[in-house]
């Protein structure tokens, strides 16, 4: 029997990551395969590949949109895609996977060399690799210092009290944030010795105050520099073992570093300053309209790289304590599931039975937070139903903007509503999420046809 492995993994590990793993598993059984699939999501790898399942596999599926190891998969067929495609197209990359069992060396070193260059990599995958590992200090950072404001820290702001050591552990978690994110976009880049020059990197940036802006730069030059030297600075054989540990760190992060404070602080401190004055003094029309494309770009792919921009931008202004984009991200990522929930239960008609249930687990992922819930009826009738998230998305984005609604952590859904000062004006907040939904369910019952007479795309 043949047998293939993959592996699955997105910026958040949340849902993602997950729901590839089960399109693959249920397409791989569907076709009388039998498959494996180790997931990297938030809480680390679960359903771990063995050398054993790797040395019997014919073929690997990588369909990830983070670093992962790739060394122990050496001289096996890899088909590399981001997690999107393995959602989408579960079946077709199993019969690509089985099909490269029968090419040819060089065919399938041609292959390898192809995907290398073009999926999952480059600028974005790079960037959600190093988001990925900052989103855990957010989530901690800005509930723990809500939860200080809960308990009063603006009245009891004393050292020793509960509230007062709530916020500085929640300060000190928000300050790693910039050098985690540079630190892993580094290390996405050139591996373990880039990791030291892209910390160090994103420390100076917090230190100057370029922010997540400086970070990211930074992270992408340590990474590129560390990568140069790894290709280019040859010692004798003698003193290679020194290199990851000792010349390559030494090298990219005196070079980083000295470029950093010499060419590339002052300007870019000055455009994040810039962008904190323009989105601080954002009110009336500019804020909606600013809402309005955040929120529209959560819709676009539902979790792809038009997705994960918008909230990495909002999530990166955390960091400069911006938290109005915030809200209107995830007021914005919430609506399509929700949306869609609400139109299998008053539009019953426009759904068959397995897209009702199928509702209901959307729902779930709609207050949770999780704009994946609603792929499986994009995918069904993309035309249709894709144009009606973004106009309720962009409708909950503008809204919460509007509302002058700020959140402060970057995950949670409306969870986070039930704890004090997570998030400001929680009644509006509320409100703007319930009226994206609807609009999002009005219009897919408008714009969708009955089951019968839906089209595949």
């Amino acid at each position: 029997m043949t047998k293939l492995v993959a592996v699955t993994a997105c910026p958040t590990g949340i849902a993602h990551t997950y729901m590839a793993a089960e399109a693959l598993d249920q397409a791989a059984k569907g076709k009388d395969i039998e498959m494996k699939v180790e997931t990297q999501g938030s809480v680390g790898a679960e359903n771990e590949l063995t050398a054993e399942d790797i040395r019997e596999a014919h073929a690997v599926i990588l369909a990830v949109d983070t670093h992962v190891d790739e060394e122990r998969f050496a001289g096996k067929n890899i088909i590399r895609v981001g997690v999107s495609e393995a959602i989408k197209n579960a079946d077709g990359l199993i019969d690509r996977a089985v099909n490269m069992e029968e090419k040819s060396t060089e065919e399938h070193d041609a292959q390898v060399s192809k995907q290398e260059k073009g999926e999952g990599k480059g600028f974005y995958k790079h960037l959600m690799n190093g988001v990925s590992f900052m989103i855990p200090l957010i989530v901690a950072g800005g509930l723990l210092m809500a939860l200080s404001f809960a308990f009063g820290v603006e009245d009891s702001p004393e050292e020793g009290t509960l509230p007062f050591y709530l916020n500085e552990i929640g300060g000190l978690a928000f300050s790693m944030m910039v050098p985690i994110l540079a630190g892993f976009i580094a290390y996405s880049i050139s591996d373990k010795p880039g990791l030291a020059p892209g910390l160090v990197a994103g420390l100076i940036a917090d230190e100057v105050g370029t922010g997540f802006l400086g970070g990211i730069i930074g992270g992408f030059l340590a990474g590129y520099v560390a990568l140069a030297i790894k290709k280019y600075v040859k010692v004798p054989k003698n003193l290679e073992g020194l290199m990851p540990v000792l010349i390559i760190p030494l090298l990219a992060t005196l070079i980083t570093g000295l470029s950093l404070f010499y060419f590339i602080n002052d300007p870019v401190a000055a455009m994040m300053t810039g962008l904190e004055n323009w989105l601080e003094s954002m009110s009336g029309a500019n804020a909606i309209l600013l809402g309005l494309i955040l929120g529209g770009m959560m819709a676009v792919d539902m979790g792809g790289p038009v997705n994960k921009t918008a909230y990495a931008f909002a999530s990166g202004l955390l960091a400069s304590d911006l938290f109005g984009p915030m809200a209107a991200v995830m007021a914005a990522g919430m609506t399509p599931p929700l949306g869609v929930w609400l139109a299998t239960i008053f539009v019953k008609n426009k759904f068959n039975r397995e897209q009702r249930e199928a509702g209901k687990a959307a729902g779930v992922m709609g207050i949770s937070f999780i704009t994946e819930g609603a792929i499986p009826f994009a995918a069904a009738d993309p035309f249709r139903v894709i144009p009606a998230f973004v106009i309720g998305s962009a409708t909950a984005g503008a809204l919460t903007m509007a509302f002058d609604v700020l959140l402060r952590v970057n995950h949670g859904g409306v969870f986070v509503l039930f704890i004090g000062d997570a998030v400001t004006n929680v009644f509006l907040y509320a409100l703007a999420i319930a009226i994206g939904a609807i609009v999002t369910a009005l219009l897919v019952a408008l714009f969708k046809r009955k089951p019968e007479q839906v089209t595949e795309a």
